[in-house]
């Protein structure tokens, strides 16, 4: 089977339940947002949540994809830059555990740390420390990184450092890799709006977009998105929320609905469709099939906390797989 090589910002979630929304007020984060902080402001948080119930996994929506293809049996890789602490100790030896192969190179600053505040209605609250994760840059990438695989997935939050998404680009396509790029988030976009259409006509071969990502890129409604992003792609897929999804590649669209679930929480659940969809691609199977899988792992993954599932989950995910 073909691999899949990951490249994104080399992140430890750390999933904390809150019973009440005080903690959000106390922090003065609104509500749903996503707050980049300090060194010193992530130790504040974690001091705050402390009585909180926390779990810890390796985190960042590539390493969340890989994973995610790494459980269904593909072959993958992970490229990132983490601290010399035990957050990246934990980080590398989460990919290693889970059959990923890491080339994690060694940054100035502590490891990267996302903290995500759940509230009793589900919705999340972040606080991240980027730290030594944005310190991957543009030179730490090489020719050799890229030529075991098929297929380079690549994150949106790394369109801050326009130079490292080419160059990351430009060494897929060197190696004959086909290019995904999950939009990962509206505001995000907006911010490069300019590069990303360019970037997009010039490298990319699939685009994963929510319904507000993909209103950011085109101006448009997910329908009508979705015809533009195809303008700019080969594969466009445009997930919208609780009815479903849609992809189209050439003139063919296809309808997905979206799976049946118990929501608990939605971190990941894009990262997993991703993951779903690339392997129904590896697999040659039909866009509204790959649709079909990515709504499957998407729908198991939101109803546990957090990005990972357990091994009960991924065989209950292929079974599902089977079925179809």
């Amino acid at each position: 089977m073909d691999k899949v090589l990951g490249i994104g910002n080399a992140l430890v979630d750390i999933m904390t339940t809150m019973k009440n929304d005080n903690l959000l007020n106390k922090l003065s984060y609104p509500k749903g947002s996503m707050q980049l902080v300090s060194a010193e402001e992530i130790k504040k948080v974690l001091e705050d949540a402390n009585d909180l119930e926390k779990t810890m996994t390796s985190g960042g929506s590539a390493a969340n994809t890989v994973h995610g293809l790494a459980n269904l049996g593909v072959g993958t890789g992970y490229i990132g830059k983490i601290g010399n602490d035990e957050y990246g100790d934990f980080f590398k030896n989460d990919l290693i555990k889970n059959h990923i192969t890491p080339t994690l190179l060694t940054g100035k600053s502590p490891s990267g740390r996302a903290v995500a505040l759940i509230s009793p209605d589900h919705d999340r609250t972040f606080a991240t420390y980027l730290g030594a994760a944005i310190e991957l840059g543009a030179n730490d990438l090489a020719s050799h990184q890229f030529s075991d695989y098929d297929y380079l997935h690549l994150e949106g939050y790394l369109v801050q450092n326009h130079e490292l998404l080419e160059r990351a680009a430009q060494l897929a396509k060197q190696n004959n890799i086909s290019v995904s790029l999950d939009l990962a988030s509206f505001n995000v976009v907006e911010a490069n709006l300019t590069f990303l259409k360019t970037f997009i006509k010039t490298y990319v071969d699939i685009v994963f977009a929510n319904e507000e990502e993909a209103k950011s890129l085109t101006g448009k409604e997910p329908r009508e998105a979705l015809d533009d992003i195809a303008g700019m792609t080969e594969i466009a897929v445009v997930k919208i929320g609780k009815q479903g999804s849609l992809v189209k590649n050439k003139e063919e669209v296809s309808t997905i609905g979206a799976m049946p679930a118990k929501v608990v929480d939605t971190t990941g659940a894009g990262d997993l469709y991703a993951a779903g969809f690339l392997y129904g691609l590896l697999k040659g199977y039909s866009m509204k099939k790959c649709g079909e899988i990515g709504s499957i792992a998407a729908g198991k993954v939101i109803e546990v906390t957090g990005a990972k599932l357990e091994p009960s989950k991924w065989k209950a995910i292929g079974k599902l797989i089977h079925e179809l």
